[in-house]
């Protein structure tokens, strides 16, 4: 019997994400778990550790070699954290399902608020979201680079180099980590679009495709697909401080949003409601853009 091939990055969280994929294709179509192979493929943004993405090729660092085993026959589908993935993709590949979303907060390592940190503590991240967001809160934080697995972050923080950092609720769960940190509320730190969502690519109009769609849950891939509708309006890339966040209420679709100077200084919201079938993504986009100070607009390709 030939195997199923899933294609991951090999980092622990990458191979939780994979294991998920795999238990979901065996429960849809009655697979034995041998049924699948899970094909680990290093990626750049792997092996590069020590410089931000946006200075080293941004969120292609995560998928061109995955692209690549999918493009060249090794592997069947590729498993993505969904905000890794950059907004324009090949024509050739299609994000055939998502998984149910986990919890889209992020998570506080080393204080229970960001109000409880001391005068001038370090933070470290690597994302200009994250950055934004916590200047805004507190000026006064040194935000240093920070680069590598959940694990080489936490170690971080408990060996005292920075005081704190912040992590995705989602990944921390996911691998059994759900006493540690504290979720920030999403009025405080909206997150970033499609986190805590995976999503498995293939191939357009390979027989994987179908084998995958059957385990795509609806209303997180409505949700995340409007974010990233959001994302390509507003021609965001890594170096854009934007947050999004999608939610289902029946047939109606709500979108939160807000984009943010680099430095905290400044930012723009708003929020926007609709029918399952509206371009709420877009809109946002067009509105958030319309009232963007300068300082904020310029930092957007749109």
């Amino acid at each position: 019997m030939t195997s199923f091939r899933l294609g991951t990055r090999g980092s622990p969280l990458a191979l939780a994400q994979a294991g998920m994929v795999r238990d979901a294709l065996c429960a849809a179509h009655g697979w034995s778990p041998d049924r699948i192979e899970t094909v680990v493929i290093r990626t750049t943004g792997d092996r590069v550790q020590d410089r931000a993405l946006a200075e080293i090729g941004g969120k292609a660092l995560w998928t061109k070699e995955l692209d690549r085993a999918l493009h060249d026959g090794e592997i069947d589908c590729a498993v993505h954290s969904m905000k890794d993935v950059e907004t324009i993709r090949p024509q050739t590949l299609q994000i055939a399902a998502m998984l149910p979303r986990a919890d889209v907060r992020d998570r506080l390592i080393g204080a229970e608020t960001l109000a409880d940190l001391r005068q001038g503590a370090v933070v470290g991240t690597s994302s200009p979201r994250r950055r934004a967001q916590m200047l805004r809160s507190r000026p006064d934080l040194d935000i240093v680079l920070i680069r590598g697995n959940v694990d080489t972050r936490l170690a971080r923080v408990a060996a005292g180099d920075m005081d704190a950092t912040l992590l995705a609720a989602a990944g921390l769960d996911r691998l059994g980590r759900t006493a540690i940190g504290h979720a920030i509320p999403t009025d405080i730190m909206l997150p970033a679009p499609a986190q805590g969502a995976v999503g498995i690519e293939t191939l357009v109009g390979k027989p994987a495709h179908a084998i995958v769609a059957a385990i795509d849950h609806a209303d997180t891939s409505l949700c995340v697909r409007t974010e990233r509708a959001l994302l390509a309006r507003l021609g965001a890339d890594c170096h854009s401080p934007v947050a999004a966040l999608a939610s289902l209420a029946g047939e109606t679709l709500t979108l939160r949003g807000e984009l943010i100077a680099e430095d905290g200084s400044c930012d723009v919201a708003g929020a926007i409601e609709g029918g399952i079938d509206e371009d709420l993504g877009t809109a946002l986009a067009l509105d958030l853009l319309t009232r963007a100070p300068a300082s904020v607009r310029r930092l957007f390709a749109a």
